[in-house]
């Protein structure tokens, strides 16, 4: 249902988040606008009307676009498009979605989609990136369709500034019968091959491709576990999945990903960590503490209370700025000086860190 929210209790809210001590929230500061959600639900559009989170973004023309995960009366999962200018105040949003994964199967309740944010199937928590600024952007997204798996399109630049919306049919990456989610593809071609990042744990799992023209036969094999192994902190106990597409910075690929304390379990909190820029399985530094945890009342206030859940983010000039779903059910900014972010992280993360052991993957394409 569609909230809207007061600006005196997301003012209140703010100042008593300033006025505790910067170890009391988080250390690596990420700051939250005090005027709540940039993309809440539409009561008056159907697919739209219960749940809007988990946007995905891409910055073109020195706009950023946000594909946005939507439910509607109808339980589907579809993508709806909005665009900033300056990535804090949307200046449009369209009325119509403007993806949609096609069921293979007529909808009916599916308890995979249903535990991943309530819907009965669909297409979920879009990652558009363009690799080497080529003339189309790719979309990793997950598809629920009698199952959990991760699915890819692309479309034409020129298409998507002009709202023409010629989507490639999508291909399934990930092996049928298994469940996965939280793949991205890396903006920049890494020893002149395509990088996918397919799993945190219990190890950073990249394979490389020369192309990225799947042919619906041939997957990707992850191995992933629930709970980290080698070095981690306590918040991050169960649950690793990346969430943006990598962020190339003079320090290295910066990565957001997600986590779960098993000591109090369905409480998504966002941390971050450095990557290696030729050798992205290696990994330079690492958040001891989460920099996004659900800490205003919307966070806690919509399908999934507690639920942070970072999934676009971009650099405009030298700011960061990092897109996020709160409870399931909105989507919000949280920013911060891109170079005083990394300064913080390099000093926090790298000194307790102790360097995991990377498994060796044959390529084996």
């Amino acid at each position: 249902m569609a909230k809207k929210f007061s600006l005196e209790k997301c003012e209140q809210t703010h100042r008593e988040i300033k006025a505790k001590k910067p170890q009391e929230v988080f250390s690596l500061i990420l700051t939250k606008p005090f005027n709540g959600p940039i993309i809440y639900p539409k009561p008056e559009n159907d697919w739209e009307a219960w749940q809007t989170f988990n946007s995905g973004v891409i910055l073109l023309e020195n706009n950023i676009h946000f594909l946005y995960r939507a439910i509607g009366k109808d339980g589907i999962s579809r993508l709806g498009y909005a665009v900033s200018g300056d990535g804090f105040k949307i200046d449009e949003r369209l009325s119509q979605p403007v993806y949609r994964h096609h069921l293979t199967n007529n909808p009916s309740f599916n308890l995979f989609s249903f535990n991943s944010g309530g819907s009965f199937g669909g297409c979920e928590d879009p990652r558009p990136v363009r690799v080497n600024k080529e003339d189309k952007f790719y979309m990793t997204y997950t598809a629920c369709d009698s199952g959990i798996r991760v699915s890819l399109t692309s479309i034409k630049v020129e298409d998507f500034l002009n709202k023409k919306w010629r989507w490639k049919k999508p291909v399934l990456l990930s092996p049928p019968g298994q469940v996965h989610k939280n793949w991205v593809i890396f903006p920049e071609k890494i020893n002149g091959r395509y990088a996918i990042l397919h799993a945190l744990n219990p190890q950073i799992s990249i394979d490389f491709f020369d192309s990225l023209e799947f042919d619906g036969k041939t997957y990707i094999n992850s191995c992933y576990e629930g709970e980290p192994q080698g070095n981690h902190w306590n918040w991050e106990s169960m649950v690793r999945g990346v969430g943006p597409s990598p962020l190339k910075t003079k320090e290295g690929w910066l990565i957001f990903y997600h986590g779960e304390d098993k000591n109090d379990p369905g409480k998504y909190k966002v941390g971050t960590m450095l990557l290696d820029l030729k050798e992205p399985r290696k990994v330079l530094c690492c958040s001891k503490k989460p920099v996004l945890e659900a800490n205003n009342f919307y966070d806690n206030d919509g399908f999934k209370p507690g639920v942070v859940y970072a999934s676009g983010a971009v650099i405009k000039g030298n700011k960061l700025l990092v897109y996020y779903g709160c409870a399931d059910s909105y989507v919000c900014i949280a920013s911060a000086d891109l170079n005083e972010f990394l300064t913080q992280l390099k000093k926090e993360g790298k000194s307790e860190l102790k360097e995991e052991k990377l498994k060796e993957k044959k390529d084996d394409n």
